[in-house]
């Protein structure tokens, strides 16, 4: 019987400001000198780093010591992405609460064998949905349908690995989960989860919002050397028995990840 993940994810970012931080899952710390870029293994300063806010249609880049400034308005969580040449992609989900205290992120250099799928924005879903659904207010691109598929390769050494499909962010979901974790308001109705499947078969259900969630590649499933396909389908509303409700998710970057 092959196993399926059902992925819950609890993110915890340390707001106090504080001398030293340790850096937490998905590479994010805070300490009291200002918004900063460094390299998660080394903590040298990262210069000319991209860190953006999508929904905003904000940008900026580090300076010479790795420095950055926010200088967008928002209300409510929002997805903040930073992208440099030679490292991983990076997302964090902020608020006011978050961004009005000084961050210091980690982000971490690529593998070989890394694999960026899709460092854009993707919306999925049929753009109906509620002002009380979760982060509702932030989705800034239109639906490009129920789900997204893409191929891609992965190289024979990967075989001997570990294997993930990380997400940098993902915001959107609905679930009775994610309704019971106050991650919405919806009264009257819940969505069951995103499901995600890799060459066909199905091997997680992503039942929270959250940032650099991590889903384990079964090694058997690998087609090394050849087209290898990622597929993320968003839930549906269980309420709806009329026509199918799509549930309006967003997420970015999309990458494999080796470890």
């Amino acid at each position: 019987m092959k196993k399926i993940i059902i992925l819950v994810l609890f993110i915890f970012v340390t707001t106090q400001t504080q001398i030293y931080a340790s850096a937490l899952t998905g590479g994010v710390s805070t300490i009291g000198a200002g918004n900063k870029v460094v390299d998660a293994r080394t903590n040298a300063p990262i210069a000319n780093a991209q860190v953006s806010l999508p929904k905003q249609g904000y940008s900026t880049k580090t300076d010479e010591n790795g420095n950055f400034m926010l200088e967008a308005h928002f209300v409510g969580d929002t997805i903040m992405a930073v992208q440099k040449d030679g490292y991983r992609p990076f997302s964090l989900t902020i608020n006011e609460e978050i961004a009005a205290k000084p961050m210091v992120l980690g982000i971490q250099k690529s593998n070989a064998t890394d694999v960026v799928i899709e460092s854009e924005m993707l919306h999925l879903g049929d753009n109906n949905f509620s002002a009380d659904s979760a982060n509702a207010g932030e989705f800034q691109v239109k639906a490009i349908g129920p789900f997204f598929t893409k191929a891609f390769k992965m190289s024979a050494n990967t075989l001997a690995k570990n294997n993930f499909l990380v997400i940098g962010s993902i915001i959107g979901i609905d679930t009775a989960m994610a309704r019971a974790m106050r991650q919405n308001a919806v009264r009257n109705s819940f969505s069951s989860p995103p499901e995600v499947y890799f060459n066909g078969t199905k091997i997680a259900e992503i039942q929270l919002n959250g940032d650099n969630q991590k889903i384990k590649l079964p090694n058997n499933l690998i087609r090394p050397n050849q087209p290898n396909e990622v597929t993320i389908a968003t839930g549906k509303n269980l309420m709806q028995r009329s026509y199918i409700d799509y549930d309006d998710i967003e997420l970015m970057n999309l990458s494999i990840q080796t470890e």
